[in-house]
């Protein structure tokens, strides 16, 4: 959630830490600051935006060829200068962190025993005057290092320099992110790779244990035994034209409008052969998914509800039981394990902390049949499962993921094929349809993109308004909620959202004609259904905003309006009826004046509980 990024080089690095942290804004942007290694340490801290601390920066006119710096997305202690990191101990040691530590209370009480005066109510600051006191004791920067990650629980990526060893940084992860950047007489840490795009796309991505010595001349990496590895070098695949805004005002409209590049991507990745194939999800996914007898989906936030879309086609489509879990709630309760459940999580940015750890409890309850769907390569999710599928999103920077999440029901929707496939109960006939639907989808979701004035339009009926109701039935339902969670986001209008059939279990109690009701009513089997609820909410004096489709026969009337996409998808009429829901949420925040892509309060990638 929060950002980091180092370097060591043999030029001043100022520039290079605060452009990385500029491409990080998005993961944490309460407060920003970098400390530079120059004869002692100079640090710069400023509350609010990357642009603020920069001003500071080059008002002091700092200088130096060792440095870190963060983005910060508030956990511990208010917003303020003093929480900001860097966070330096006695002058000689400043670090950066992302994660949590747990045990911070506990050594905040020996560290104050020890002498130490804490500035700060951050977790962060416990990590500054540990790695000082081994440091004092006489122990190198690296040990000193390791010495401290002993006597840490919780999750973390930290960087540390020291006015003692001016030419190196040391780094370190357990649980959140972290890379290392290689470049010419010059060497990079990040949390994101977007950070260091603009330097080197030769990347090593650090496994949980590791600890690592940089320089400008090399990189030393230990793993969690202290042993030297040497992990292997990845050719970053991320454009930097990717996190540029180019002709959009907001990140969020730009990849709205990216989807039916990302969703083409995604989907001649999968149907190259012209057919569903086990192979895309790896070498042994053929013989993995002969063993399942059912599916286990564990993810947060928008992925859970990519998660519970995807429930209807594998029980549809393959004819499998599907479960899907929150993820940060299915560690914490006692289940009922089964050795023939695929697992599968699903993560943008593949390193949700709530999800990875859901995965390692699953796995150590003998659940081995694992497979991540994710949208960057190499990251930790995927790095512990046996399988993985990619989307072909591309980098998604505004916190409201929309690419991502079409890209990952495509995703979901190929494996109930290929399982439906491996169970014999997907026809050749079957097969060529859905592969016929998939090459449509692109082009059918740019004409739900051409919708957007008509939805522009709608927005303005929801700028006073403080609470909307969202409503969908069946494999709709899930959209219904991703809808809602768009419109709280972005526009901060509380809204939420129910299988239509719920209404008169209590939610219509809520209805007048304050309470804009939004409802997802393609032309499927329910459709009769949905009519009737919609009639329950007319005749409560509530205002109707009905996405359907041509065949829907809805007639406009007062409080009743109606917007059709170009005709009804069929088994992927989900993912079309996405794209409004997203375009309602983005023109309100518009109209609201809300920060759309770093809404308050959120961040892009979370990396804590």
């Amino acid at each position: 959630m929060c950002g980091i990024v180092g370097a060591v080089a043999k030029k001043n690095v100022v520039a290079t830490l605060i452009e990385g942290l500029g491409r990080l804004e998005y993961r944490g942007y309460d407060s920003a600051g970098i400390a530079i290694l120059d004869g002692d340490i100079k640090r710069v801290r400023a509350v609010g935006r990357v642009a603020k601390m920069q001003a500071k920066a080059e008002s002091e006119q700092l200088s130096g060829l060792v440095g870190i710096g963060h983005t910060r997305w508030a956990t511990h202690g208010g917003v303020t200068e003093s929480n900001a990191h860097p966070h330096v101990s006695r002058d000689e040691i400043a670090v950066v962190h992302n994660g949590i530590i747990e045990n911070h209370d506990e050594q905040r009480d020996r560290l104050t025993a020890l002498g130490y005066t804490f500035t700060s109510q951050t977790d962060t600051e416990v990590i500054a005057h540990l790695i000082h006191y081994h440091h004092d004791q006489g122990e190198c920067l690296l040990s000193s290092v390791r010495l401290t990650i002993k006597e840490l629980r919780g999750a973390f990526a930290i960087s540390v320099i020291s006015i003692k060893e001016p030419n190196s940084m040391i780094t370190a992860r357990q649980g959140c992110p972290l890379l290392v950047g290689l470049g010419e007489e010059a060497n990079y840490i990040a949390s994101d790779v977007s950070a260091v795009l603009a330097e080197t796309r030769k990347v090593i991505y650090l496994e949980d244990g590791d600890v690592a010595t940089v320089t400008a001349n090399g990189v030393t990496i230990w793993d969690k035994t202290d042993t030297e590895i040497e992990r292997e070098v990845h050719m970053s695949d991320v454009s930097l034209a990717s996190m540029e805004l180019g002709p959009y005002t907001h990140f969020m409209q730009k990849e709205i409008h990216e989807q039916p590049r990302a969703l083409t991507d995604t989907i001649e990745a999968l149907i190259d052969d012209a057919s569903f194939s086990p192979v895309l999800f790896g070498k042994d996914a053929e013989a993995i998914f002969q063993q399942v007898d059912s599916v286990l989906i564990l993810a947060a936030g928008t992925s859970y509800y990519a998660g519970l879309t995807a429930k209807y086609w594998l029980e549809s489509i393959a004819g499998l039981s599907t479960n899907v879990e929150i993820a940060s709630e299915y560690r914490y309760r006692t289940s009922v394990p089964n050795s023939k459940q695929l697992i599968v999580t699903i993560s943008q940015s593949g390193e949700t902390l709530d999800t990875m750890e859901a995965l390692k409890h699953a796995k150590s309850l003998g659940q081995e049949l694992t497979l991540s769907i994710c949208n960057v390569q190499e990251s930790a999710l995927p790095r512990a499962s046996k399988l993985v599928l990619y989307t072909r999103a591309g980098a998604e920077i505004g916190v409201a993921s929309t690419k991502a999440f079409t890209t990952q029901l495509v995703a979901l929707f190929t494996l109930a094929v290929v399982l439906g496939k491996q169970l014999v109960r997907v026809s050749k006939d079957d097969e060529d349809g859905y592969l016929d639907a998939l090459r449509h989808l692109p082009v059918s979701v740019q004409f739900a993109l051409n919708l957007e004035p008509q939805i522009s339009e709608w927005a303005k009926r929801f700028g006073d308004k403080e609470h909307a109701l969202f409503l969908g039935r069946g494999v709709h339902y899930p959209i219904a909620l991703e809808g809602a969670l768009k419109l709280k986001e972005i526009s901060y209008i509380h809204a939420e959202a129910y299988p239509a059939g719920e209404l008169k279990h209590g939610p219509l109690a809520l209805v007048d004609n304050n309470m804009p009701v939004v409802v997802i009513a393609p032309n499927d089997a329910l459709l009769e259904k949905v009519k009737s609820n919609m009639q329950e909410v007319s005749a409560r004096g509530g205002e109707l905003f009905v996405f359907a489709d041509a065949d829907s026969h809805f007639t406009e009337s007062e409080g009743v309006h109606v917007i059709r996409t170009p005709r009804h998808f069929g088994v992927l009429s989900p993912i079309l009826h996405t794209i409004p829901v997203q375009l309602l949420s983005y023109h309100v925040a518009l109209l609201k004046g809300t920060d759309v892509d770093k809404p308050r309060n959120l961040a892009k990638s979370v990396t804590v509980e």
